[in-house]
């Protein structure tokens, strides 16, 4: 089976768990690396930042071929879910204590990955920018993060994924009984400098 690259930022001391997150398309493991840093700032937790396993055009690298939103083309989803299901397993600490993120196409994988069949709760989940997938064969599940500390972060003039899709994940997760902090704020499809305080105590909180 193919291995994702990914960068790692060490613990400052013996970790107590891990920070994990996702790149959006046309990027790769490099592009949310100072992210780590802004989110854990006392680096208690040992980072890393994969690299996805699809290269496409226009360039970077991607977790599946686009094929709408919000649903993402099946056959590469479903080639790419099993790769990223065993970097996570392969890490040295269990999910439970591994928060895992993600911006765009990263968010998107993020929940796939908590939500997902078979897979298990992480620590704290960080969503930005992204939508809960529709893919055939790979049901969700939003009820298995109850307890679990959520952040769903979203412009609300993003062109390319509209805030809408965070609402309604939002929405979905608070349904299942999901304690989500809702962050919004007035820039396109970006991290926006305002989200990272919020979500910095949510990593905190999450891996105690």
């Amino acid at each position: 089976m193919q291995e994702l690259g990914a960068r790692r930022r060490e613990s400052t001391g013996e970790p107590a768990g891990a920070l994990v997150l996702l790149h959006g398309r046309g990027a790769d493991e490099h592009d949310l690396f100072p992210l780590l840093d802004l989110l854990d700032p006392a680096r208690r937790l040992l980072g890393v930042t994969p690299g996805g396993p699809l290269h496409l055009p226009p360039g970077g690298k991607h977790w599946y071929t686009l094929g709408g939103i919000p649903t993402p083309d099946a056959e590469t989803f479903h080639a790419t879910a099993p790769l990223l299901a065993a970097f996570l397993d392969a890490l040295p600490m269990p999910m439970d204590r591994v928060v895992l993120g993600g911006f765009s196409q990263g968010a998107v994988m993020s929940y796939a990955m908590s939500l997902g069949p078979g897979r298990p709760r992480p620590a704290g989940l960080v969503a930005m920018s992204g939508f809960l997938p529709r893919v055939e064969g790979w049901p969700l599940e939003p009820e298995r993060l109850a307890g679990v500390p959520v952040g769903i972060a979203h412009g609300t003039l993003d062109p390319v994924i509209g805030v809408d899709y965070g609402r309604e994940a939002a929405e979905t997760l608070s349904a299942a009984g999901v304690d989500v902090l809702r962050l919004e704020s007035a820039v396109p499809h970006m991290v926006d400098p305002a989200w990272i305080d919020p979500l910095r105590r949510l990593v905190a909180e999450a891996v105690p």
